[in-house]
């Protein structure tokens, strides 16, 4: 089984989710992480709280009943499932810290910067800060830290890229600099972790607190940094 497994009780899962492996599938066949849980649990039922893209990588929350499921959809609603991030981008953002405010609109298969008052726009709100920045054969890279207000598709690499600043190894939204940063750093997948989530027990009530490192790979560049 690719996920792993970091904490487990009667009511729920917290799993590592590793780049390149999708939460569910589409595709008849091809092995997801809710068909790994489900196996692994030897349960039909499995509650998908929230979700990463394919080629990223992180802790994800699911649900063992419906009960449980509902609770933490609330949280996550009322923005008290907390959700912390690292990415390493191409350049530096213009500020070492700032909060972004921009509206998607979901066009397919990726996530466009719109106005305001367009139809299906929805408001997207981020916060960032730059804990380092280095040049790796020419290319400026910055590792930031980013932190959610709402979870819109593809939220995250939308809106660094249209603050300038593409992930590394970003297909969808880089572009050449950051390509070139990519290859310069050695990003297979998009550099971007879920590593930190916070919640409360939909049961107990206790706070749970869980924190990961990215896998090795790109991120080892920032390996003392974070």
């Amino acid at each position: 089984m690719r996920t792993e497994v970091i904490y487990e009780d009667h009511d729920l899962l917290v799993c590592r989710k590793p780049a390149g492996l999708a939460v569910e599938s589409a595709e008849i066949g091809q092995m997801d992480m809710v068909s790994e849980l489900k196996n692994y649990l030897k349960a039909s039922y499995l509650g998908v709280v929230h979700r990463l893209d394919q080629p990223v990588e992180g802790l994800l929350v699911f649900a063992k009943n419906k009960r449980t499921a509902a609770d933490l959809t609330k949280q996550l609603q009322d923005n008290t499932l907390k959700k912390q991030y690292l990415a390493m981008v191409s350049g530096k953002p213009g500020l070492d810290k700032a909060r972004l405010v921009n509206y998607l609109k979901k066009d397919q298969k990726r996530a466009r910067i719109v106005a305001e008052k367009e139809p299906g726009a929805k408001e997207a709100v981020l916060h960032y800060q730059v804990l380092k920045t280095m040049e790796v054969s020419g290319c400026p890279i910055s590792l930031v830290r980013v932190e959610l207000d709402t979870g819109r598709f593809h939220q995250i690499r939308a809106q660094l890229s249209y603050a300038g600043c593409p992930l590394l190894g970003d297909r969808k939204y880089g572009d050449q600099a950051s390509q070139e940063a990519s290859e310069a750093a050695g990003a297979v997948w998009t550099a971007l972790c879920a590593y930190g989530i916070a919640l409360k027990h939909p049961v107990t009530g206790k706070p749970l607190e869980f924190t990961i490192r990215p896998e090795p790979g790109a991120f080892n560049l920032f390996a003392n940094d974070f």
